[in-house]
Order: C-alpha cells, then structure tokens, then sequence
C-alpha cells in the first residue's frame, strides 16, 4: 500500500494515544457518505470553498471528533475521500473553509461543524447555542462578523448507514389518481394518545406501522397517507426559547433523512430501517406513502441565522441571493430559498426523490410551496427547469407529484398552471365548498366547476379531473370541526398575540363562538360536518382528507398550530365523534363502489348515444326544470340537482372493459331551510331511492321510494343523493 495514502493523527480525544487512520482517494459520486461493503466514500459538493476537513466522532455524545482528516482530493467542485475502515454508525460532519465575505454571498467559517446535505441518518437535534452562528451576536453589523466559537458540541452528527434492508419482494401499490383517498397525518400527531398503541412506540414511524394502524386506516377505505415532513427538520430557537416546537417541520435540514424525532428504534441509522419497514407494511396492506417535501427553503433562515450545514458549504451555491448578496431572496416566509437554478441544487433535489423512491418505497411527493421551484429569475415559469428535469427523469415521473401551487411571492399563485402529468392542492375547491355550505355569496357556477373536477382550470392543458387534489381542510389551518365552530382564530397558545395564522377562513360557528350546550348549534354542526365530507367524496377528482376530521377532531380554534406539539394538535382517540367516523367510512366506500363519481375523463354534457339519447351530466333548478345560462350567473343561489349518467362514463377498465354504473341524482341544498324539489322527467329515470341524506345521517342504505316528477323535501343545509332504480337502457 502506498504510504502517502496513510495518515497518521494525533487523536483528539486523548492526546497520550496515536492511531492510523488509512485514507484513499475515493470518488467524486455519489454524493454523501457511501458504505460499499468494504468501507466508506465521502464526497461533498462546495464550489467555492478553499479546504475541506472530514471530522469523525465516537458517539453522539461526543463533543469533539475523534479524528479530521483534510480532503486533498477535488473534482471539479466536489471534494471527496474514501476511508476503507469506516463502517454502518459512523458519526461524522464537514468544515469547510473559505472567505468569509457577506457581501460577496460568502459566509464559509471552518470553526463551525456542518451537517452533510446528503447525509442518510442524522443522530440528534440541534442544540441552541450561539455558536451556532457564524458571526458574533449582538455585534454591531453582527452577520459581518466572524465567530471562533466551535459548535460541534451543539450540531447533531451525520450517520453512515447500512442501505441493505429485507424489502421481502415489496412493490409500489401502484394506485391510479381516480382510485386514490388520501389522508393527511402527522406521524406523532396520529398515534401519540392511541391507547391501543404500545406506550414505547407511541408517535413513530413504528407506531404507523402498527397492525392497528393499518386496520384503521384500512377499514376507513384510506389508499394513501400524505405525510407531514419527515425529512429531518430544525426547531426554530424562537421556539425553543419559549417552550414550543416546530411541530410541523416545516423546516428541513437533511433531505435523505428521516427525521430522528420520529424514531422508537435507535438515532445511528436505526430509524432508517425503521421507516422502511413502516412502508412495507403500509404496501403490504395497499396503502401508499406519500411525502410532503420542502426543497424550497432550509431551517437556516436568512443571513441572520445559524451556520449548520448549506450556509456554511458554499452559501452562495446554495441559496437566491439579492443584488446585494449579503441578504437571502424570500419567496417562502422563512427567510432564504434555495437556488433551484444551480445545477448543484437542482442534483440535490433529484438525486434526494430518486432515493426516496428507490431505496424507501416512497410512492409520490407533495411539494410545499412549489410556485418557488418554478421561479427563474423572478417570475414563476411553468416550464422552469425543474419541470424538465422532472418531467425527463424516469424515475420520479413515474410517482405522484402533487404541487401546493403557491408560495409568498409576486404571481406565486399558480392554481391550474402546472404542467401535464401533475396534480394540484386545489384552493379554489377549498374556498368555492366553503362558501358554498357557509351560506356566503358565490355564483352556482363555479361551484358546479369545483365538484365536476376543475375544468376552467385543468381541462384545456390535456389534464385529467384527478390533477384536482380536493380539500375542505389541511394541516394549514381550522380542523373540520373548528370550521363549523369558530368565527375567529384562536391563536394565543402560539405566543403572538393572536398575529399569526389567517384571518380570513371562510368558516362559520352556526350560531355560538366555539363550544356550546345548544343542542340545535350542535346538530347543525354536525350536520355541516356531513356536507362538507358527502360533498368533497362525490366531487370529481381526488379527495384528500385530512386525519382526525372524521372523528371530530378540534384545535379549539387555533389554525396555525405549527408550533403545538402537545394534545392540541395530538388526535383524542378516546373522544372521537364514532357517528361522524362511521358516517365518514361509508361515504368513503360509497365513493370506491361507484366509478360515475370517480371519472378519468371530463363530462362532455352531450347525449351518450344517438340523438335523444341522454347526457352524461344534467343539471337542474329545484322545480325540476334544466339550468339556463342565466341560472349559472345568478348570485346567492343556494340549490341545484345533477344527474350523473352511469352509462356515460366513457372510459375502459383495465382489460378494455366498458365501465357502466347506477345512475344518480344529487341534489345540493345549501339554503337555510328546507325545500321542495320535484325530481326530473321519466327519461332520466321512473323511479328513485334515497340513499344519502346529511340531514339524516344516511349513507348507502336505501330509503324510500320516489317517481320521476314527484316533489320531495329536502331540509336546508343537507345534500341529499337519489339511486335511479329502472336501470333504463339510454
């Protein structure tokens, strides 16, 4: 063996002793820390830094490396080495070195350890302490100062891990978009308070995984969980100042990571295999994982912030500076953005789906804030160069990619403008059904827009009604039940002085700000509850829901609980609503067992077959008399009815069969009394049952029977959905 490839160190930790620690050249790819079997390769992208030291620890206690080994090997901008004795649990990070020139967008300081951005495991969480800056705090110009305090006791360590994991055959469930509901949770939040959950895995990626979570979610007819950030996240200091949390980390640090919080089993690369064996549970059970992802920003905040991994690599590599590079661009409310314009940070992102999909299972992603990876230069470009790279990989095009298709800046909001191939977070759905059902002034129609799938915003750029992902609620904001129960947000435990969360919610309390002992409120709420749910499962699209609002869930009106990771967010398993849940699961099955209210393609409104023959979507004015031009354009209207043609589906099963459902008529009564509706003419069918009715707590169980013509009531506030019984030949 060469002897230029030994380095020979004084050991940190005790200087009495020596140890060889052989170092090889290693490869500039891949990215990150790499364990072959043999041993492991280290490579780290910063362009413009001057020096590279690789630093080791013992244990995660260690407040000093046990060895630096200076990185003489560069490849083009990618520093790299390869260490044949490393193994699995290694705890290691960077300092990297540098000019330390704020204004020139350079903020290298080698006194400060990083975490690796391509790091697979992270042992720990941040440690507030000064030192965690780069520059002296409370100086004058502070952020153009530099710090010489070491921060390595306060940074968690990055962690080699094994990749090897028994994966035993598993495969993507591979749902289609029109087969899918999805369920927003948190992994914490979701199982804390179970108490059918072991007290040593309650709130863990071992907690989802628990039988009695997949029978849940089973039974409720759930095709996939939508999970709050997991990639390994900071809390803000802020927060941990005052005693709260960043409870929905939205803050990443680690984009390979699974964050440690999370984590039953261990912090050096057990949560790792953790997470892995919670998705092949899920898969095994037909539950898809989808992650929601932050690739807009990092938890370094702006040029005030700590130096903890990207800021210190090469800052200007990583981040959207200003003209004057000393400050971060702002487009996500969080102080920085990442550069998606960089190569380097374009790989970033790429390289961190490709390993969630290949090596954990992960079956789509949901992108927070995405507007803000579309923007080149300024302004958002549909067809940005994330998009292409994206649409090209064969990979990541393969998953479900959901965009919230927003962010904070100027023309961010981009509802309807992403490109074929995506879905959407649908806030125009959300606003329109809360209107709607709140009783404010909307036009019918855009309400008959939001439940036929969107196609004012999706249909004339080749998209399916399913790139309309439909919500009432998400995390963002009221809980289901807060949404019929608060006027007002309620924000005081987040320590703001009720400043935080929005202030126009298009909510409505029925009649009493919060609790009340009103039975009449009480119905009413429960009632709207029913509408909100029977309405977002018979829309066109995908319905997402969020977890806990089938079982009444309530935040006691505070809709920015970011910060709340206590039993304000946690859901009362113990206090759930079991007529709402039940209600909730039926709905839910009634949706999967009829394909005319899941549709692939778009209502054309045109008779299905020859002349006279029926259309495949029909809509009506209570007296039973077909809708007018000028009945769409008419304000404050409460009521409709619309015929949904089962035999106008228009699309093939998997084995080109033609796919024929029961036909039904809906009927939306969203005036504050009940009315009389007369039901349409024989030729859309002679005889009718009901079979959901909000007002009577109904779902799929016939009840009554109804003639073409017939007048029947129908109590305000309720929907009501009506089963065509002859069966007529169209």
């Amino acid at each position: 063996m060469n002897s230029r490839n030994i380095t020979r160190i004084k050991s940190i930790t005790d200087t009495k002793n020596t140890k060889d620690i052989i170092v090889y050249p290693g490869h500039p790819y891949p990215l990150g820390a790499t364990w072959d079997g043999n041993g492991v390769n280290f490579a780290l992208y910063a362009d413009n830094a001057t020096g590279v030291e690789l630093c080791l620890f013992d244990s995660t206690k260690s407040t000093k490396e046990s060895a630096k080994i200076e990185i003489t090997e560069r490849t083009h901008q990618i520093w790299h080495v390869y260490l044949p004795d490393a193994k699995p649990g290694q705890l290691y990070g960077y300092r990297v070195r540098g000019p330390y020139e704020p204004e020139n967008g350079h903020r290298f300081n080698h006194y400060k350890l990083l975490i690796d951005p391509y790091a697979k495991a992270i042992a720990g969480t941040i440690e507030w302490h000064d030192s965690l800056f780069g520059y002296v705090l409370g100086a004058p110009d502070a952020d153009l100062t530099f710090s010489r305090t070491d921060s390595a006791p306060y940074v968690p360590k990055s962690v080699v891990i094994d990749p090897n994991f028994d994966w035993e055959g598993d495969t993507p469930p591979k749902i289609s978009y029109h087969k899918s509901i999805i369920y927003e949770t948190h992994v914490k939040g979701f199982t804390k308070l179970h108490p059918d959950i072991p007290e040593e895995i309650k709130g863990t990626y071992a907690a989802l995984a628990h039988p009695v979570t997949i029978q849940y979610l089973h039974d409720l007819g759930i095709t996939a969980i939508e999970l709050m950030p997991v990639h390994h996240f900071i809390r803000d200091r802020h927060l941990a100042e005052t005693d709260l949390a960043n409870y929905w980390g939205y803050n990443s640090i680690g984009f390979f990571a699974p964050d440690v919080r999370y984590s039953g089993s261990g912090v050096q690369g057990e949560q790792v295999f953790e997470f892995k064996n919670m998705v092949k549970k899920l898969h095994k059970a037909g539950i898809e994982v989808i992650l929601d992802v932050v690739y807009n920003h990092t938890g370094e905040g702006n040029h005030m912030g700590p130096t903890i991994s990207f800021r210190g690599i090469d800052n200007a590599s990583y981040y959207r500076l200003t003209e004057d590079k000393r400050y971060c661009m702002d487009y996500t409310g969080t102080g920085n953005t990442l550069n998606a314009m960089m190569p380097n940070v374009l790989r970033l992102i790429m390289d961190s789906l490709r390993y969630w999909i290949l090596e954990m299972h992960i079956d789509g992603f949901r992108f927070d804030l995405a507007s803000t990876l579309a923007r080149e230069l300024h302004s958002v470009d549909r067809l940005g160069s994330f998009f292409d790279i994206i649409h090209q990989d064969p990979v990541i095009s393969q998953v479900k990619l959901i965009a919230e298709p927003w962010d904070i800046g100027e023309g961010g909001y981009q509802v309807g403008k992403f490109p074929p191939g995506w879905a959407e977070w649908n806030g125009k759905y959300r606003d329109c059904l809360r209107d709607y059902w709140r009783g404010a002034d909307s036009m019918l129609g855009e309400f008959a827009q939001r439940f036929t799938g969107s196609p004012d915003l999706y249909q004339n750029d080749y998209r399916k009604p399913t790139a309309s992902i439909n919500f009432i609620t998400a995390h963002d904001g009221f809980t289901l039940h807060d949404l019929v129960s608060y006027n007002e947000k309620h924000n005081m435990a987040n320590l703001e002085n009720n400043n935080d969360g929005e202030s126009h919610n298009k909510s409505w309390n029925c009649g009493a700000e919060g609790p009340t002992d009103n039975p009449d409120i009480i119905a009413l709420r429960s009632q709207q509850k029913r509408n909100f749910l029977a309405t977002l499962f018979l829309s066109q699209g995908v319905p997402m829901i969020v977890a806990g609002d089938e079982i009444g869930r309530t935040q006691h009106g505070n809709n920015n609980a970011y910060c709340q990771d206590n039993e304000i967010s946690w859901l009362h398993w113990e206090e759930a609503d079991q007529e709402l849940l039940e209600f909730t699961r039926k709905v839910i099955h009634f949706r999967k067992n009829h394909p005319v209210f899941r549709r692939r393609r778009w209502f054309q409104g045109q008779p299905i077959h020859a002349a006279g023959g029926l259309e495949d979507i029909a809509w009506f004015l209570p007296e039973g008399t077909e809708m007018t031009e000028e009945n769409w354009r008419h304000d404050y209207a409460k009521s409709l009815g619309v015929f949904l043609n089962g035999q106008g589906i228009r699309s093939k099963g998997p084995k080109g069969e033609t796919i024929i459902d029961d036909s039904f008529y809906v009927i939306f009564n969203a005036y504050h009394d009940k009315l009389e509706y007369t039901l349409p003419p024989e030729k859309y069918g002679t005889q009718w049952i009901k079979v959901l009715d909000t007002s009577e707590n109904l779902v799929d169980e016939d009840r009554g029977d109804f003639a073409a013509g017939e007048a029947i009531i129908v109590q305000g506030r309720s929907t009501v959905v009506l089963k065509q019984q002859d069966n007529l030949l169209l």
